[in-house]
């Protein structure tokens, strides 16, 4: 045999060593690893590298050819800057996909909502229960404490944070949650400014979210908002007191019940609009977009009362005292009969 005839032979037999190596690596990258059927949650520490994923890995029994892993990483360029998180490896789940994964950063996400109508008071608390955000404000910060870590220190909290639904990673702290929700309000309230309908008594998009807010604690409907939003408007450009128990409720703080009374109508606070004209000084809630377009938006009406009817968080709207007071009669002895079944 000549000489060539042993080197094509010998080149042969390393091409189908390469070629049965590739197949060997591409197939195992391809197919799933050995996880729970139920997946598995995995962190991977800032600071680490894809080694010691390899390795983690290789240990827990999770992939079974740790060179192939490594091999594949480096030559996909996927291994490199893998980024640090929390993340869930569902069953079923192949190297290379772990690897994308891991290098988009696509860590597990938790959920957070800001329920529409809620106080500061009540986000406050609700964030201190979540276990999975890191809690850098003390449990007992102020709303000025809160709003100087933020960098609004002349601002008041209420009603500044936007109710949604968040989404965010392990290790998020607070005070970034907060920031988010407080730009997203901004950037959701002053679109609405931009939109808002002429003629309104509102000198600024802050007063539009302190209406809004008010509008978000009366409307157990939401068909109902700009209407009862149009009474209100109707009654600041009248120069009408606003007349609505959430104000006050709000006022009262931790001395309410549950049940407004006589007294508590009298009773003069800031946020009194029972006994002070205008709007309050500051929002009382959270208000959702919905609430702050009908405060920008609301429908045009000559309405300038309404009450509950007790079906369904409907109200009665009416244009003049009398017929209001006609369905408080109609409508509060409406309730009393309820209560008594």
């Amino acid at each position: 045999m000549s000489f060539k005839n042993k080197i094509k032979i010998v080149s042969g037999f390393i091409a189908i060593i390469i070629l049965f190596f590739v197949w060997d690596s591409y197939r195992f990258m391809q197919s799933p690893m050995k996880l729970p059927e139920s997946g598995l949650n995995y962190t991977f520490k800032r600071g680490s590298s894809a080694s010691h994923l390899i390795i983690d890995l290789s240990n827990k029994a999770i992939i079974s050819e740790p060179f192939y892993f490594k091999l594949w990483g480096k030559l996909s360029g996927k291994s490199k800057n893998l980024q640090a998180g929390e993340y869930v490896f569902d069953y079923g789940l192949t190297p290379f996909e772990l690897l994308k994964k891991m290098k988009n950063g696509e860590v597990k996400l938790y959920a957070f909502t800001i329920i529409e109508g809620w106080n500061f008071k009540q986000l406050m608390q609700a964030i201190v229960a979540d276990q999975n955000i890191v809690h850098q404000l003390k449990t007992a910060a102020t709303p000025q404490a809160v709003m100087s870590a933020l960098g609004f220190p002349e601002q008041h909290p209420e009603g500044r944070f936007y109710p949604d639904t968040y989404r965010y990673p392990a290790g998020t702290t607070d005070l970034q949650f907060l920031k988010r929700a407080y730009e997203q309000m901004q950037l959701h309230l002053a679109a609405q400014w931009q939109n808002r309908a002429k003629g309104l008594p509102l000198k600024s998009a802050y007063e539009a979210l302190i209406l809004a807010s008010i509008v978000e604690k009366e409307s157990a409907e939401p068909s109902e908002r700009p209407v009862i939003a149009g009474v209100f408007v109707n009654r600041l450009l009248k120069n009408m007191r606003l007349q609505t128990d959430p104000t006050v409720i709000y006022g009262i703080g931790d001395k309410y019940d549950g049940d407004i009374r006589f007294r508590h109508l009298r009773e003069d606070t800031p946020y009194n609009t029972y006994t002070r004209k205008g709007l309050p000084p500051t929002p009382i809630a959270m208000p959702g977009l919905e609430s702050i377009n009908a405060a920008l938006n609301p429908e045009p009406t000559e309405y300038l009362y309404f009450v509950a009817t007790g079906e369904g968080g409907k109200h009665y709207f009416s244009s003049s005292n009398t017929e209001h007071q006609r369905a408080v009669t109609k409508y509060q002895r409406y309730k009393r009969k309820k209560k008594k079944q």
